[in-house]
Parts: C-alpha cells; sequence; structure tokens
C-alpha cells in the first residue's frame, strides 16, 4: 500500500487521528468506487461517521459526507478548497482549464464573462433552435423492442450541441467526435495513468488532440464571421473592463461545456427514461401535461407549465447526480467535525451518497417525484441536502440550459411515443466515469 497511496507525514499523521478504511491490498476502495459507490459512501459512513480517509484510485483521500459537508465545501469561506487541484488529478489532462477546473479570482473572471452566453434572452434563442433539431432527431427512431435510449439520447444531445453551441452539424464527424468526448471522460479514472498503447489513458490524450483540432481550425472563422451561437459568443464575449478570451481560453471553454452539455443532459434524459418506463403512470402523467400545452414545439414561457416534467427530472437527478461525486484539494489547514484536515489533501463530497440518505429522504430508494412539490418540500430540509448542480461559486453554470433542453426533448418525445421496460427489469449503471446505463438502457419504444 505504501507505494501507491499518500505517505507524506502530514498523511500519516492524518490516518492516525482520524476514521478511516484502507480497503483492499493494492487497489485500496477503487473497485467500489467505480462498481457500487452509493452503497460504499453510506456503510462508510454509517460506521465511520461524517469525514473519514479512504485509499482508492491510487490516493489517501478525505471523504466528507452530508449536506453540512457540501456546505462547508461548496461554500468555500476562505478559500479552503481548491477546484483545480482537486479536479486536475483526474480529467486535467483533457478537459483542461474549463471552467470546472479553475479557482479564485481567476474562475470569477471567467465566469463573467461566460454569464453572457446562458442569459435567459439567450436561452430563448437557443430553445427556438432547440425545437426543430429534437424533432429531426427523434422522427428517425426505429419502432419495437431493443430500442437503446442511451445510444439515441448520446447521438441526439451531441447533435443539438453542436447545433445550439456551435451553429453546425457534424455529419460524419460526429461518430468521431462522440468517441472522443467518452474516451476523455472515462480516462479520468483509469487505474493505470500513463499513455499505454490501448489503454484509457492513451485514449484521454487522443481524444483530447481531436477535439482541440476541430475547435482550433474553426476559431479563426468565428470571430470574422460571428453566428448566434455559442462558439460564437465566447469568441466575441468580454467583461467590464474589455478583456477576452484567448484562442486558448475559447478552445478549452468549448470542450469542457460540449462535453458537459450533451453527456450530463444524456445521464440525466437515460434516469428519467428509465423511471417513466418503470412508472407508467408518471410517464402518463407527462404524456396528458405536455399535450395541454397544445402545441409540439414548446416556447421558453411555456417551459413553467411543465410541473410535472420537472418533478420528474428532480427526482431523477435525486436518484442519479450526473456527477455523482466531487472532489477538491485543501490549499490550507482545514478543520471540520472536529478533524483536521491538512493543507495538500484531496476530499471529496457526494451528490449521490447525500441524495440517499435515509435522515434526509422518506424512502430515498423509491422513485417520488411528489417528494418536491410545495406541499411536502422534502429537500429543503437543509439547503444542500439536494445539489445535482453542486453548489456555491462553482454551482453549474448551464444549469438553467440544462432544465430547458431536457424539458423540451422529454417534451417532444412523450408526445410521439410511449416506451416501457420488462417487469422487474433493473437498469445497471456504469459507474467507471459519469454514470450510465450499463446496457445501455433497451426500451420497447412504440409510437403513439
Amino acid at each position: 500500500m505504501s507505494v501507491l497511496f499518500s505517505t507524506t507525514p502530514a498523511i500519516r499523521q492524518l490516518k492516525q487521528t482520524m476514521p478511516g478504511s484502507k480497503g483492499m491490498p493494492v487497489l485500496g476502495h477503487g473497485l467500489d468506487f467505480i462498481t457500487d459507490p452509493m452503497n460504499m459512501g453510506l456503510k462508510l459512513s454509517a460506521e465511520l461517521g461524517p469525514v473519514f480517509w479512504v485509499d482508492a484510485l491510487g490516493i489517501t483521500f478525505v471523504s466528507m459526507m452530508g449536506p453540512e459537508a457540501n456546505q462547508f465545501v461548496f461554500r468555500n469561506h476562505g478559500d479552503l478548497f481548491s477546484n483545480n487541484e482537486g479536479w486536475d488529478y483526474y480529467i486535467g489532462k483533457f478537459f483542461r482549464r474549463g471552467i470546472m477546473l479553475l479557482d479564485f479570482e481567476e474562475h470569477r473572471h471567467h465566469r463573467g464573462i461566460m454569464q453572457a452566453a446562458f442569459k435567459k434572452q439567450v436561452l430563448v434563442q437557443y430553445l427556438a433552435r432547440m425545437n426543430p433539431a429534437i424533432e429531426r432527431g427523434i422522427s428517425q427512431w426505429k419502432t419495437g423492442n431493443g430500442f437503446e435510449i442511451l445510444t439515441e439520447i448520446k447521438k441526439l444531445t451531441l447533435d443539438m450541441a453542436t447545433d445550439i453551441f456551435m451553429g453546425e452539424e457534424l455529419g460524419p464527424e460526429s461518430e468521431k467526435m462522440n468517441k472522443a468526448f467518452v474516451d476523455c471522460v472515462r480516462a479520468g479514472t483509469s487505474l493505470v495513468r500513463f499513455p499505454v498503447p490501448g489503454g484509457r489513458w492513451k485514449k484521454g490524450l487522443d481524444g483530447r488532440r481531436v477535439l482541440e483540432a476541430f475547435f482550433r481550425a474553426r476559431i479563426d472563422g468565428k470571430r470574422a464571421n460571428p453566428g448566434e451561437d455559442l462558439f460564437s459568443r465566447l469568441c466575441q464575449a468580454e467583461d467590464e473592463l474589455g478583456r477576452k478570451f484567448s484562442d486558448e481560453d475559447v478552445i478549452n471553454h468549448m470542450i469542457f461545456l460540449m462535453m458537459a452539455a450533451h453527456d450530463t443532459t444524456t445521464i440525466t434524459l437515460c434516469s428519467i427514461f428509465y423511471q417513466l418506463a418503470k412508472n407508467q403512470d408518471w410517464q402518463d402523467r407527462v404524456r396528458e401535461e405536455s399535450f395541454r400545452v397544445g402545441k409540439r414545439d414548446i416556447d421558453h414561457d411555456d417551459l413553467s407549465k411543465l410541473e410535472d416534467a420537472a418533478l420528474v427530472m428532480k427526482e431523477a437527478l435525486r436518484l442519479l447526480p450526473p456527477v455523482h461525486g466531487i472532489p477538491r484539494k485543501t490549499v490550507k489547514d482545514v478543520e471540520f467535525k472536529g478533524q483536521h484536515i491538512p493543507a495538500g489533501t484531496m476530499v471529496s463530497v457526494s451528490p449521490l451518497v447525500t441524495h440517499h440518505m435515509k435522515e434526509w429522504w422518506v424512502n430515498p430508494e423509491q422513485f417520488d417525484p411528489e417528494r418536491f412539490t410545495e406541499a411536502r418540500s422534502e429537500h429543503k430540509k437543509h439547503p444542500y441536502q439536494y445539489v445535482p448542480f453542486g453548489g456555491g461559486a462553482h454551482m453549474c453554470i448551464g444549469l438553467h440550459f440544462a432544465e430547458m433542453q431536457v424539458k423540451a426533448i422529454l417534451h417532444h418525445v412523450v408526445q410521439r411515443y410511449r416506451w416501457s421496460v420488462p417487469a422487474g427489469y433493473d437498469m445497471p449503471v456504469d459507474f467507471t466515469s459519469l454514470p450510465v446505463p450499463g446496457d445501455k438502457l433497451p426500451v420497447r419504444l412504440e409510437r403513439l
């Protein structure tokens, strides 16, 4: 173990004073993290308390569990935690200097420039582009058994992201780009973190080069002839002091935002489609609500009418948050719950574990969208109890875009199709990187 995991004097001292678990020889809890992180987190927090150390994925880190830990880490008073140094170990080579990997004043500066691309009037324009893109995509779906939700939704969301964020259609390049994004994301949890031919790390590095070349080849054109897409907006955006993004900044942000815009939305939609396949009564409620809107193409003002869809989306995000674990690194000594965490320590909070804690949720394993109704407001016991989009200064910059996209896709699909899974089916979840259906979620798709 001493060869693989942290052996600094500070970490050795931490392991002597804080409860923890080293897991299996050599691997630590690495396999638990990529097979069943939720039950591992719930089990260890029940045994060891809300703060404990764990050996996994080649490092020793401190797990901080529950709403109070989420609040402490996300609010980050005193700039105790670094986003960049937390995420860099996992995805820094592949999504370097994306908005999620920036810290403190630099993060505030970049976020300030980017906010302009997510204002309401811009979201209205994005939604107008979404409607025809959704219709084109779902009209080609093949009905019958074995329709793979993951495969088709990922293709749809990537096509939409390139149309809305870049103002173009990928065409034959779609498969190449999709593979590059998948390889970059999956590389983050590589156990072998060297460019071994055929290995995940090498595939991730190769994928990053593909994405860089793709955006670099288009950046001069976007600066010279900007459109209404996000790529153009980043090329033209500036803050109140007139500062603009460099070419490298634009490329880095586009790679990260394109990944976030389609990967996390895909996961959310897969979770929604799974739950609505299992709970046909809710599928019917969402469908009837969409028909009551009275039109296939939805306007921004119509989004608030989709109340049942909003409840389903919130519950799907609770049960399977797209980013199920969030790393940070301490840049100063930290005290929390009577435990001392030295500077330079990797820490992690878990939306997935928090969302399944029996102390905070009634029957947490049950699909129950009405827990989010105003009458029940089960999610409001603590302001950091429900954190599918993170929190604090690094809360997801595209959360309103994501909610709009999910509602729009669901609105179109329920008016055209019905879908189901066999009785007793449980969707396996692959936690190798971001959580996706391990079997691609095959359903029976029927046209209405």
